[in-house]
């Protein structure tokens, strides 16, 4: 449904202790069989994704529009839970709860529950008829919420939307290609939750201080973990763990070497991932 239809959906995004933020998603399948998507933040200034086939273009307030190669558009709602469901099963547990109603629709609620409670867990409600997202709640390992999707509209057509006519293919930024070889880190983690694998490597030199940092990025096909490890600091002299809504900011310093965790996971688990890394062959 999601890859094959033309639609439209309307949804807010809520976070413990935040305002809730509105977005606009659509999606078609134009005459020439291209599948196109467009998610557009509906308050403030505005920030805008329309993906054409295998390319996303990104439009954000004071930055240069960019595009990148991508078969999904990489917004609140997880794109595996979308497209490829079953890719999640390794690190999670779909348990059926029963019928129910949401936004005047006849739903279906599951619960997605990690299976190595190292994550939080989730609760979903689908669509009888076309088996869309309704709602999606994030609880912490205490069944507590911490964010929610709410669709507030869903509008399934024949026709793709006009919006898509609009769109002028050659105005949209060219698509950055990625380095096709990561460079090898010197640095191993030995400790993931379980159906966790990484996704993205790089090495960047920061502009402000010059210094290497070498960067990972892990996912489970729900939540992202970033892995930073670069030369310690001498300020820091402490461990640094903030939790901002649902995101984790852990900061340590393990021997010659400063790391830091961020992502949508417990405090505890971040600790765990940081205490794992090693030098590479240790």
């Amino acid at each position: 449904m999601n890859r094959t239809a033309n639609f439209e959906v309307s949804f807010v995004l809520t976070k413990a202790g935040q305002e809730m933020v509105p977005y606009l998603w659509r999606h078609a399948v134009l005459e020439n069989g291209i599948e196109a998507e467009q998610l557009n933040l509906q308050n403030g200034p505005g920030q805008e994704m329309i993906r054409l086939g295998n390319v996303v273009s990104v439009f954000e307030p004071d930055l240069q529009p960019y595009s990148i190669y991508s078969d999904a558009i990489s917004g609140p709602i997880p794109g595996d839970l979308l497209y490829n469901p079953a890719a999640l099963q390794e690190a999670y547990q779909f348990i059926t709860i029963g019928r129910t109603r949401v936004s005047g629709r006849a739903a279906q609620q599951l619960r997605i529950v990690s299976r190595d409670s190292k994550r939080y867990n989730y609760q979903v409600w689908l669509d009888e008829e076309t088996g869309m997202l309704l709602k999606l709640d994030m609880v912490d390992l205490q069944g507590s919420l911490l964010e929610q999707i709410q669709v507030t509209g869903v509008n399934v057509s024949e026709l793709p939307s006009p919006y898509f006519a609009r769109i002028n293919p050659q105005a949209l930024p060219g698509p950055v290609a990625m380095t096709p070889k990561p460079r090898q880190h010197q640095w191993e983690v030995n400790f993931l939750p379980v159906g966790m694998h990484e996704i993205k490597r790089e090495t960047r030199r920061l502009a402000m201080t010059g210094q290497v940092v070498e960067y990972k990025l892990f996912s489970d096909g729900m939540v992202d973990v970033s892995v930073y490890v670069q030369p310690a600091q001498e300020s820091l002299d402490s461990d640094v763990v903030l939790r901002h809504s649902t995101n984790t900011f852990l900061s340590l310093t393990n021997g010659q070497v400063q790391i830091t965790i961020i992502g949508k996971i417990p405090p505890q688990t971040a600790y765990e991932i940081a205490r794992s890394i090693r030098a590479a062959g240790e």
